[in-house]
């Protein structure tokens, strides 16, 4: 059941980003760009996301038990701001600036097959792959 939680949440996530347009670059550019000519579409879609979560989140969830399609909430097991958290978030920000694309919208923007997405999306994997690889030489305890 969970796999197929999981599949039909990714689906309808998918369809969200490619329905609003986020599966563009150029939208994402556009809003990071107010100097420029700048796209408000991505507030609007961050608003409609947080008029959804925000009553869970405050009204539902805290009244909850347990989640419907798992046994426990899955938290954090570690809540300290260290330097692997801070490279991770800054490189994260700087590759979604430069290029208007992250994780999410990368995936569901394969299935256009444009070559660019494509691209992004296996230097993207090499990068995840690596960075297992070069965490080990940061100097950072776990």
């Amino acid at each position: 059941m969970n796999l197929f939680s999981a599949l039909i949440a990714g689906t309808l996530f998918g369809f969200g980003l490619a329905f609003s347009g986020m599966t563009d670059p150029a939208n994402v550019i556009g809003f990071l760009n107010p100097g420029g000519e700048w796209n408000p579409s991505l507030a609007f879609v961050m608003l409609g996301g947080l008029a959804v979560t925000m009553p869970a989140f405050q009204l539902l969830i805290p009244k909850m038990e347990k989640p419907l399609l798992a046994d426990v909430f899955a938290e954090p097991s570690k809540a300290t701001i260290d330097l692997k958290l801070v490279l991770g978030a800054c490189l994260f920000g700087i590759g979604w600036g430069l290029s208007g694309l992250c994780p999410g919208p990368v995936v569901a923007g394969i299935a256009y097959l444009d070559r660019d997405v494509v691209l992004f999306a296996l230097v993207m994997l090499l990068g995840m792959y690596s960075g297992t690889w070069i965490i080990r030489f940061l100097p950072v305890s776990e």
